[in-house]
């Protein structure tokens, strides 16, 4: 499913993220999502969520349904 989409996001799920500092490498954070921070329906980065681990960052995989 698409990170993209905040309709295929909601807490509970296990997502990868890329945090702000590591945009320019790609690196991937895994964790859970605990709140949506992005107000839009869709946007093409990612939906900015926070984890349970309080890290922020854009979903780029969800990992779990």
């Amino acid at each position: 499913m698409s990170g993209q989409l905040r309709a295929n996001i909601r807490p509970g799920l296990e997502v990868e993220i890329v945090l702000k500092q590591d945009q320019r490498t790609g690196a991937l954070t895994a964790g859970t999502v605990k709140d949506i921070l992005t107000n839009s329906p869709q946007h093409p980065h990612g939906i900015k969520v926070r984890l349970t681990s309080g890290q922020v960052g854009r979903v780029k995989n969800i990992l779990s349904k």
